[in-house]
Parts: structure tokens; C-alpha cells; sequence
């Protein structure tokens, strides 16, 4: 191994150990003048995607997610919610989960008023091997 690709192992391994098996990980931005964006991606098996999107209080959110598979679900978290590393290296989200948005609950659409101001974080991941995704985000 080369000193460059050693150098950037070592500088990027905090990065890794702390995303353990995240996918993407990534802040939702519309585009100037839109409420609504669509995110085309593909989390693989054992990963999962994590998305943060910073809204108000009483804004109404919905989201929608399709897979080609139908095997691909999401939660959301509001604000107060913590991402951490197990010893496992996985990805541990520690927080309640809006209504009818859980882990749990397998959603593949909700909408309704958001309860507080701040950055929530929609949870993308499969239910069966790898899954590639439409995730459907408006704002209003």
C-alpha cells in the first residue's frame, strides 16, 4: 500500500466507524422555488439511506417512497433524535419516530403537520436485498 491511499484510509476511518453501515447520508435541499424534490437512489442490503431535512413547526410534510421491487420502507425522526455507532458497526438512530412513521410500521407514504421546528431525518432501507428507490419529499 502507498502512502496516499494509507494517509486517506486513516483520515476517513473516523468517517466510517461512525456512519457504520449507512448509505447515503445527506441534507434535502429543493431546488429555488420548489417544495418538493424526488431522490432516484438504491440502498443496499444491511444499509440504510439517511436523509435530514430542516422544516418548521405545523408545515406539512409527505413522503412518498416507490421501489421497483417493493422492497424498500422509511421512517422519520423529528428533531431530538441521536445517530449513533453500535459496537456492531451499525448505524443506531435513538428517538421517537412520528406516527405512522416508524421502523416498525414498514411506511411507504405519510403526510401530516410537523410538530416542531428543526431537522428531522427520514430513514431509507430495504426489506430484502438490495433496493433501488424513488423518494418523493413536498413541503408546504
Amino acid at each position: 500500500m502507498t502512502i496516499i491511499p494509507l494517509l486517506l484510509l486513516m483520515l476517513l476511518s473516523p468517517l466510517a466507524a461512525y456512519v457504520g453501515n449507512a448509505g447515503v447520508a445527506e441534507e434535502i435541499r429543493f431546488p429555488p422555488g420548489s417544495y418538493s424534490t424526488v431522490i432516484e437512489q438504491s440502498v443496499i442490503r444491511g444499509e440504510r439511506d439517511l436523509y435530514y431535512l430542516t422544516a418548521r413547526a405545523a408545515q406539512t410534510l409527505a413522503v412518498s417512497l416507490s421501489a421497483l421491487e417493493h422492497n424498500a420502507v422509511f421512517a422519520i425522526y423529528p428533531p431530538g433524535y441521536a445517530v449513533t455507532s453500535g459496537e456492531d458497526g451499525c448505524t443506531d438512530i435513538k428517538g421517537a419516530s412520528l406516527a405512522g412513521a416508524g421502523e416498525s410500521e414498514a411506511a411507504t407514504t405519510w403526510e401530516g403537520l410537523l410538530p416542531v421546528s428543526g431537522k428531522y431525518l427520514i430513514v431509507v432501507g430495504g426489506t430484502r436485498g438490495n433496493a433501488t428507490y424513488k423518494l418523493k419529499i413536498t413541503i408546504r
